[in-house]
Formats: C-alpha cells, sequence, structure tokens
C-alpha cells in the first residue's frame, strides 16, 4: 500500500478543487451543503469540462464561474489558454492536471457509465479496465468518499436519493453494487436479533434497488451490472428477488440473466456474489448477443496465490490476549454445538490453492474469519495490503488516505476487482460487437 497519502500533485488538484467550490457556493442548490458536496460538483466537472452532459446541482452561472477559474489557474501555469476555448481531455493531461491520482480519468474511451454505491470504486477500476470512463460516481460514506476522491479524483456525490435523477448524466452502463446488509445472512439475522425490519421493509438501504430502477426508467442505459450477496436470491422465500426480477424485466423491459459467481476463481478468497446483467433490447440484439456471466477468468489470467500475498513475519498484527481467548471461547462453545463457526486460521506452510474465508466489513474488529499462524505466538490478522490483495487491488497502486480500521472495513465492504471486471469485458465485447460504441 502507497504510504504516499498526499502528494504535492494531490495537494495542487484538491486545491483547484477548493477554490472552484468557494467560487460555486452561492450557485449551487443543496439542501445544507457541504464542502463535500462543493467538491463532487467541481471533480465531477473537471473530469468532464469537455462535455455538454448535465452535472447534478451545477448551474449555468457555477459553471461559467469553474471555466474562468480553470483558465485562470492554467494561464498561471503555461499562459497557452485563451478564455475563449474549452477545456478538452487531452490537454488537460498535457498539463498535468491529474498527476498524482492513481486512477486518472482515460484520455480515451469507448463507452462510459456510472457508478453507484461506488464504495471505493472496485467497479470503476474494473470498467475502466474494460475501456469505459465514467460519467457519475455516488457513495454515502463519507471516508469512502475520501478514498474514492484519493484515487480516481473525483468525490462521489452522497445519498443518492437526493440527486435529481434527471442531471445524472445520459450513460451506456449503469453500475451499481447496491447496500447488501438488508438481504445478507449475516445483516437479517442480526436484525432480526434486534427487532429491525430487513430486506425492502429497512426503510433505511432495502429501497435503493428503487433508486436504480428509477434511473434505468428515466436514462435507459443500454446495460446494467448489480451486485449482491447471494442470498439475494432466497430472501424471503425468493419474494425480494421477484420485486427486482420483475420490475427490471417485465416493468423496464430489460433482459436480465443472474448467475453466483465464486470470487476464489480470481482471488485467494471464497466471495460468493449475486451478479445480475441486464441489456435493452430496443438498442442491444439479445437474441444475437445472449447474457453469459464470467464464472472463470480465461487462460491468460495470472492467479494470485496465497503464499504470494501473506508475508511470513510481519510484526505489529497480533492479536491481544483478551481478543484471542474470546474467539478461542466462542469456537469451543459452537464445536460443542456441533456449529461450524469460529475463526479461521491459516497455518504454515500455505498451500497454493489455498483460499480464506470471506473477509467482511467487520475484519477490523478481530479478524476472526482471516487469521494467520504466528507460531510460538498468538494469531495475526491480515496488513491491510494483504486484505486488499484478497479483493484484487494493487498495494502499490492503490491508495488508503484513511485509518487501517476504516481501510478494512472499505474492504469488507468492496468487490473481487477482476471478478467484475471480467463481467465489465464481456459487456463491453457486447457493446463493441452491436456497434454501440460512440463515434
Amino acid at each position: 500500500m502507497s504510504t504516499s497519502t498526499q502528494s504535492a500533485e494531490f495537494l495542487s488538484y484538491t486545491g483547484l478543487l477548493a477554490g472552484g467550490g468557494k467560487l460555486i457556493e452561492d450557485t449551487v442548490d443543496i439542501p445544507n451543503p457541504s464542502d463535500r458536496d462543493y467538491l463532487a460538483v467541481v471533480s465531477h466537472y473537471v473530469q468532464r469540462a469537455w462535455e455538454e452532459q448535465p452535472i447534478p446541482f451545477l448551474t449555468k452561472e457555477g459553471r461559467l464561474s469553474l471555466q474562468r477559474h480553470l483558465y485562470k489557474i492554467e494561464d498561471e501555469h503555461d499562459g497557452v489558454l485563451s478564455a475563449r476555448e474549452p477545456v478538452s481531455l487531452p490537454e488537460c493531461a498535457s498539463r498535468d492536471l491529474f498527476d498524482g491520482i492513481p486512477y486518472a480519468p482515460p484520455k480515451q474511451w469507448n463507452f462510459t457509465f456510472i457508478d453507484l454505491f461506488a464504495g471505493i470504486g472496485g467497479f470503476r477500476i474494473a470498467f475502466q479496465r474494460a475501456g469505459g470512463k465514467c460519467v457519475f460516481s455516488s457513495e454515502w460514506d463519507k471516508y469512502a468518499q475520501q478514498t474514492y476522491l484519493r484515487n480516481y479524483g473525483e468525490m462521489p456525490f452522497g445519498d443518492i436519493r437526493s440527486i435529481p435523477k434527471s442531471s445524472i448524466p445520459d450513460h451506456d452502463v449503469l453500475c451499481a453494487g447496491f447496500p447488501c446488509q438488508p438481504f445478507s445472512l449475516a445483516g437479517v439475522s442480526k436484525k432480526n436479533s434486534l427487532g429491525r425490519k430487513h430486506g425492502f421493509e429497512d426503510e433505511t438501504q432495502g429501497t435503493l434497488f428503487f433508486e436504480i430502477k428509477e434511473i434505468l426508467r428515466l436514462k435507459r442505459p443500454k446495460a446494467f451490472m448489480l451486485e449482491n450477496v447471494k442470498n439475494l436470491l432466497s430472501h424471503d422465500k425468493g419474494r425480494t428477488f421477484e420485486v427486482i426480477r420483475r420490475s427490471l424485466q417485465d416493468e423496464l423491459g430489460y433482459v436480465i440473466s443472474w448467475k453466483i459467481v465464486d470470487g476464489a476463481a480470481w482471488v485467494p478468497q471464497h466471495r460468493e456474489r449475486m451478479y445480475l446483467i441486464g441489456f435493452d433490447p430496443k438498442q442491444i440484439n439479445t437474441e444475437k448477443y445472449p447474457i453469459d456471466i464470467p464464472t472463470k477468468p480465461g487462460k491468460d489470467y495470472s492467479y494470485p496465490t496465497l503464499p504470494g500475498i501473506i508475508m511470513k513475519n510481519l510484526p505489529g498484527y497480533t492479536l491481544g490476549e483478551g481478543t484471542w481467548a474470546t474467539l478461542e471461547r466462542h469456537k469451543a462453545h459452537h464445536e460443542k454445538a456441533g456449529n461450524g463457526f469460529g475463526y479461521g486460521l491459516h497455518t504454515w506452510p500455505l498451500r497454493d490453492d489455498e483460499v480464506t474465508r470471506t473477509i467482511s466489513a467487520r475484519y477490523h474488529k478481530d479478524g476472526a474469519e482471516i487469521l494467520i499462524e504466528q507460531p510460538g505466538d498468538r494469531p495475526r490478522r491480515l496488513s491491510v495490503s494483504e486484505a486488499m490483495q484478497l479483493q484484487g487491488y494493487d498495494p502499490s497502486v492503490f491508495i488508503f488516505p484513511v485509518s487501517s480500521t476504516q481501510a478494512y472495513h472499505q474492504i469488507g465492504n468492496s468487490v473481487v476487482v477482476p471478478a467484475i471486471e471480467a463481467s465489465a469485458r464481456f459487456i463491453a465485447s457486447v457493446l463493441a460487437n452491436y456497434n454501440c460504441f460512440k463515434s
């Protein structure tokens, strides 16, 4: 994991964004706006200032103010740009505007996509690698927003429910890993124990699928990809998923297909998730291009083995005495009851075909699902660098500007990037074969 979370180039870039935010404070119509709201507007503008597409909450007056702001900044640097000329991506790139951004916007792209419930951008990396250009992002967790901004140069807009759907740019593909807690086995069990509602009855998170539905209805992208826990298929005896299927297929008219995909085919982590892909039959000939969701990588894929990820000696991650004693008691209790619950311990030597359990958002608490043996000592947790590799992130490129606690939480909530990328490339190939790419 990179230790340079605040490079000079990135500080210069965020300074540019902050300056733009000050300029548009009086023109942005957001109830009780925060600095993050202004950064979202400005960063979305900076990454696509050459386009005519709308940007949420950015008025014509605000757009003109940002144009003047950008031109003034650049004139100070090189004196080349005229205030009468539009900013284009090649010009931005040549002036090193996005230096210090690990996953900068591409200079060329074949299709556009939006990143909803974006987390730390697993979908964005995957679809960008497949030839896409992100034109809108949304994520409500402020710490995930920080990580997203640091890696992509874009502050996601917050709660999708507060975004006017008509102001979301047109796009070819909608991507959404919408919140899984209302449907996951662990989430449902916890909510039941607390007497709370789950599924679509969870008023905070369970109804967010209908935000996706409304965007699909209004913007009508050629394709979409949704990701969620596999329990979504069986939640409420299948009735929850039937609502989703009926919404997408019967009401909106998309041709859809879904499949349980285990990320272990791409990384040494058992992580089963439901992938759902849909195409608009009015824009894509779905009879000629049936939906085939990949469940394993291609022949040229280089599999990252667990021994290649886990370090033999790594101080600083050993479990405390109390934490380890609690985990041992918990496991003994469940073993006595005939259950398989308890911690997951990997012992040396690690095998090349060894796969961990699913890393979760609670991993920072005790690391129970994935522990590493330390002969002569208590086990240890994974480091952030090791954990992110189990999700397919590159620790030499991706940066966490947040605490380790938040980093573990964000990793556990994320997706297996190369598994998503396989589906992204499939969608891209369909768009390409059907000649749907922009001219």
